[in-house]
């Protein structure tokens, strides 16, 4: 197991770690989270060794091999199958043994070495190498590609794919989700969540984090406190937390001030002296609670656009790419004031040029785009932030930015603009600091910043939230659900693509098409295409407005009745399902439409339903669980509290999910008659 004793780490005059003890057991999956510049990073490079404690003991068991994925990117013509397979220690060791036998002349040698490239799984290495290559999304005629020619994100998945391969006891994984797309996003969590060893990993990507972790670690203000559960479970355990700390601090708080009050009053007077000089004793002796302190929340508005233009803008037979080179053609949509789109796609696809295309960076191959009058384009691209002055300051930034757009606003005053950044947490001196020495979040946060003073009423928003943490992120999706305008998303962050996108385009195979469906359906979909595509067959249709999946089984403690009710509005809501009536076609075509409603009126609850179902199924694995941890005679003493927690927990939202099955099955069991 890892276990930290009393640790304290400091980089330079920053304590990033104090007093730490934590203990982590071998197969758990554990969460690291904090905010940007806690020390997460610092904590990753002391348990991989680079790093040693100030004070304190950091104990890694001596014989692990530790897996991490390399910042550094190599200039190498190595093709990426091989690339991949040079991160199998086992097996690049073997290799070394046999090449060292051979040149020795060594039969006992050779033999053992040979058997060391079979226990390390030689024969079957190029293939499994390959398995993780597709996984994350690079094509079969990239395989064997040299290293130097993919570009920086690609070579990143190289290295995440060289730190899958190797059979480590500790895979550690710093932000493994920022180059991938959705597809192989949703391909990495299940590898995962397969595989068998030690996993810790920092991300900001919530549902990331509740798919893959089964134990949170937060670092907050150079404490570290660990907590049973996935990143959902720690928000709720952590307030619970906070709540009671507040209230034990302010009930203790009353208890001094009573007592410093008949300290006060009677310490001069003979008859109470004995009783006043008892209560300074106590007050002495007592063990003061420090207030709560936590970190100030972050949170922005986009200020409201000058105007609205109905449409925004059409896209009329738009071709867009690079050069004289299409990648998405023949694309007619129509984008409307408020509307909430997330575009959805493998990468390559075209998600990104047509973005840029709708932003002006690209023009049109061919068609044209129709503006609305007054529109105004606030564009975020990964790119943005690249093309910062390095030698530049956020204030800097801004007054240039003033200048070229109002310079005769009272906005663009430069105690006005300073005000405004520190909006986004550039106060003080921060606003002189030079942006090559910002992190990657505040770098965002500039761009933020800039797109927001411009006043735009289209977002374009291509990957925002790469190098934003939690908290950033919360309060991005806050601000976007609270925009007047329209957003147009490009993301692999699930949890921001639920909470501000009700449309989806998907970009595929040079189209753009609406996706009718929401991410599960999405998901789904993948799964169905990828399972098509390993039987040879072609890929399966888009979902279609009212196409229902089957329906998963209803929890085992639903009673009878309500699973009947359950079959019942599943059945009535089902469009391929539901036999053609007889008659002409009129009647035919309006039995559809119909249907086709009834399927767009119940859609959200059967969603909902199918949200329920997978969190039941979760809840009860994890009361198993811990019901286990509770009844095996290894499990410390010390751990039964928490324990118990976490079954009071578990038992607490099942029963509210299962109420909440039950009036969902009644309303579309009411709908469906």
């Amino acid at each position: 197991m890892i276990t930290l004793r009393q640790l304290t780490l400091r980089r330079g005059s920053k304590v990033v770690l104090q007093g730490a003890s934590v203990t982590i057991n071998p197969g758990e999956r554990v969460g690291l989270v904090g905010r940007n510049g806690a020390g997460k990073s610092s904590l990753f490079a002391l348990l991989a060794g680079r790093l040693h404690a100030d004070t304190g003991d950091a104990e890694v068991p001596p014989g692990w091999r530790i897996g991490e994925v390399a910042q550094q990117m190599p200039e190498t013509d190595d093709g990426a199958t091989d690339f991949v397979l040079q991160g199998d220690q086992p097996l690049q060791a073997a290799r070394a043994r046999l090449a060292t036998a051979e040149s020795a002349g060594d039969g006992h040698a050779i033999a053992d070495a040979h058997l060391a490239l079979e226990e390390a799984g030689a024969f079957d290495a190029r293939a499994r190498a390959q398995a993780l290559l597709l996984g994350l999304g690079f094509a079969s005629t990239q395989l064997d590609a040299p290293v130097a020619s993919f570009s920086g994100g690609w070579r990143m998945r190289l290295q995440l794919a060289r730190a899958l391969m190797n059979p480590a006891e500790l895979l550690l994984l710093d932000e493994p989700t920022n180059h991938l797309d959705l597809d192989a996003l949703v391909w990495l969590e299940s590898w995962l969540q397969r595989f068998p060893g030690t996993l810790i990993v920092i991300s900001h990507d919530r549902e990331f984090l509740d798919a893959v972790t089964r134990v949170t670690l937060h670092l907050e203000q150079a404490t570290l406190t660990r907590y049973g559960g996935n990143y959902t479970a720690f928000e709720e355990m952590r307030a619970e937390r906070l709540a009671q700390q507040t209230a034990a601090f302010a009930k203790q708080q009353e208890r001094i001030d009573h007592l410093q009050r008949f300290i006060d009053r009677f310490k001069a007077k003979a008859t109470k002296a004995r009783q006043a000089q008892s209560r300074v004793k106590a007050l002495a002796r007592m063990e003061r609670l420090a207030p709560v302190l936590t970190e100030s929340e972050f949170d922005f508005e986009f200020r409201a656009p000058a105007s609205l233009p109905n449409p925004m803008l059409s896209l009329q037979g738009v071709a867009a790419g690079y050069g004289a080179t299409p990648i998405v053609r023949g694309v007619d949509r129509t984008v409307l004031a408020g509307q909430r789109l997330g575009i959805l796609g493998a990468n390559g696809q075209g998600k990104s040029t047509l973005v840029k295309t709708i932003a002006r960076v690209l023009p049109p191959l061919a068609g044209r785009i129709v503006e609305g009058k007054g529109l105004a384009i606030g564009y975020f691209a990964q790119q943005e932030m690249d093309l910062l002055g390095e030698d530049d300051t956020p204030l800097q930034r801004m007054v240039r930015l003033a200048r070229e757009v109002a310079p005769d606003s009272p906005e663009a005053r430069e105690q006005a603009l300073r005000n405004f950044l520190g909006q986004f947490r550039f106060e003080g001196d921060m606003v002189h600091q030079r942006v090559g020495t910002l992190s990657g979040g505040e770098r965002a946060r500039l761009v933020l910043a800039t797109i927001v003073w411009q006043r735009p009423n289209l977002l374009l928003l291509d990957e925002p939230t790469n190098h934003l943490d939690l908290a950033t992120r919360e309060a991005l999706s806050i601000a976007l659900n609270e925009f007047d305008g329209t957003v147009m998303l490009v993301s692999h962050d699930r949890a921001l693509l639920r909470e501000v996108c009700d449309e989806f385009w998907l970009v595929a195979g040079g189209a753009v098409q609406p996706f009718d469906g929401d991410l599960d359906d999405y998901q789904r979909w993948l799964l169905e295409v990828s399972r098509a595509a390993q039987r040879g067959q072609p890929a399966p249709p888009l979902p279609r407005a009212g196409d229902e999946p089957a329906a998963a089984p209803a929890p085992a403690a639903k009673p009878r009745a309500a699973a009947a009710a359950a079959a019942k509005a599943g059945g009535a809501a089902e469009v391929t399902e539901s036999p053609a009536p007889a008659g002409g076609r009129d009647e035919r075509k309006a039995a559809k439409q119909a249907r086709a409603r009834l399927a767009e009126r119940t859609r959200p609850l059967r969603v909902e339903v199918k949200r329920i179902d997978d969190r039941l199924a979760a809840l009860a694995a994890e009361k198993a669980e811990v019901e286990a941890a509770l009844g095996d005679p290894a499990t410390p003493a010390s751990g039964y509290a928490e324990l118990g927690r976490r079954l009071a927990h578990v038992q607490a939202e099942t029963a509210m999910l299962e109420e909440r099955w039950l009036l969902v099955h009644d309303e579309l069991e009411a709908m469906s008659s």
